[in-house]
């Protein structure tokens, strides 16, 4: 990214957009600004009120408001596919204009958990937040952070767009409050070392005392104990400070999440493991999804079926996006080889025995987790580009 799009002089084309859309919310109110700003239409007058236009007709003709919040701000699905104004879109239209959708974008209601309590408590329709941070809430989900049975894109979309796992996840999803309305597949995470560290890392014994930066994900938190580093738990919003001063040596995001957060000018190197999805999911609020006529839940369907191969078809251009940005900021990338993926898959997979009583606790028992491991093996009508 150029100087000047983060440069926050007063004549900054970032400081410029920033005003243009203060401006435009005063004028023409806050979603026509998202929606312009999305289209790529906030520095024109004729555009933006079109788009002020379409909003209201929208709104007007409305029999439902569903607001959903994300941490991403627009624009964001260049490097980051989460496809929000896509999906805001695609409700809309399938709906016939009976739901209309307010976006809130960029963490203005929160990140992460702090999203999927809001969907709970029914304070907003919808949100986005990580499976990590889902788990808090529909423990179940933490399934996805056993390592290496469904890291790699197509086998995390062949298992959770499957009926098998409908069927036996999503009940106690719905238990929660929550409906899942579709997965977001980014990429797998990675091992993303910072600058002064040696790299690459290749082999699982490089981590050993390595302070490896960890979600809330206590699932994830063991993967890197059986790795030999040492997990240091890190709130996401203090986690760049953290391995820029040291506190941290490594991180574990997917690269289009390094990228769209920043974490290019304090890495060296990153290593492609693909032993656990960066996954992310938008959920709904069951009461609200349940109080919708028939045709309008159908219609929510398929929109987020549509939005999701959106998603997937975006994938490769996003990853190749975030990795052009990362190399022009001087990080290096190394995929192990078949050798080197054997030693990490032997030291933390989830054929090991710590992982037994996990998948116990979450899936049921060890046979109904072999069902869902198998389900990852299946091709279904998804398709999507691995790493």
């Amino acid at each position: 990214m150029k100087k000047e799009i983060i440069d926050h002089k007063p004549h900054s084309l970032q400081s410029v957009e920033r005003r243009r859309f203060i401006e435009t919310t005063a004028k023409f109110g806050f979603t026509a600004a998202v929606v312009s700003t999305a289209s790529g239409l906030i520095f024109s007058c004729e555009g933006t009120a079109a788009v002020a236009k379409d909003e209201k007709e929208s709104e007007k003709k409305a029999k439902f408001t569903m607001f959903i919040a994300t941490a991403y701000r627009l624009g964001a699905s260049r490097s980051y596919p989460i496809m929000q104004t896509d999906f805001k879109e695609n409700i809309q239209n399938f709906s016939d204009r009976e739901i209309h959708v307010k976006l809130v974008p960029a963490g203005q209601l929160g990140t992460g958990g702090a999203l999927a309590q809001k969907v709970q408590s029914g304070t907003i329709q919808a949100a986005q937040h990580s499976l990590s941070n889902f788990a808090t809430y529909a423990p179940v989900v933490d399934l996805i952070n056993v390592p290496y049975w469904c890291g790699e894109n197509q086998k995390f979309i062949n298992l959770v767009t499957s009926d098998r796992w409908k069927n036996m996840v999503h009940p106690q999803i719905e238990a929660r409050g929550f409906k899942a309305l579709w997965y977001v597949c980014i990429d797998p995470r990675v091992v993303a070392l910072r600058k002064g560290k040696e790299g690459p890392i290749k082999t699982p014994d490089q981590l050993e005392g390595i302070k490896f930066r960890v979600p809330g994900s206590k699932t994830l938190q063991k993967f890197y104990r059986l790795l030999g580093a040492n997990p240091t738990p890190v709130a996401w919003g203090e986690t760049a400070s953290a391995i820029q001063q040291g506190v941290a040596d490594a991180l574990d995001p997917s690269v289009e999440a390094l990228n769209i957060f920043g974490f290019k000018d304090v890495l060296s190197h990153v290593t492609f493991i693909s032993a656990v999805p960066d996954s992310q999911v938008f959920s709904c609020n069951l009461k609200w999804f349940n109080g919708l006529p028939q045709h309008l839940k159908d219609a929510v369907m398929q929109a987020s079926d549509v939005t999701s191969r959106q998603n997937l078809a975006k994938v490769p251009a996003a990853r190749a996006f975030a990795m052009a940005e990362l190399k022009a900021a001087g990080v290096n990338f190394y995929s192990p080889n078949g050798d080197e993926m054997k030693q990490w898959v032997a030291k933390a997979g989830h054929q090991r025995e710590e992982w037994n009583a996990l998948k116990i606790e979450l899936a049921g028992s060890i046979e109904r987790f072999d069902i869902l491991h198998k389900t990852t093996e299946e091709q279904g009508s998804y398709y999507v580009d691995d790493v």
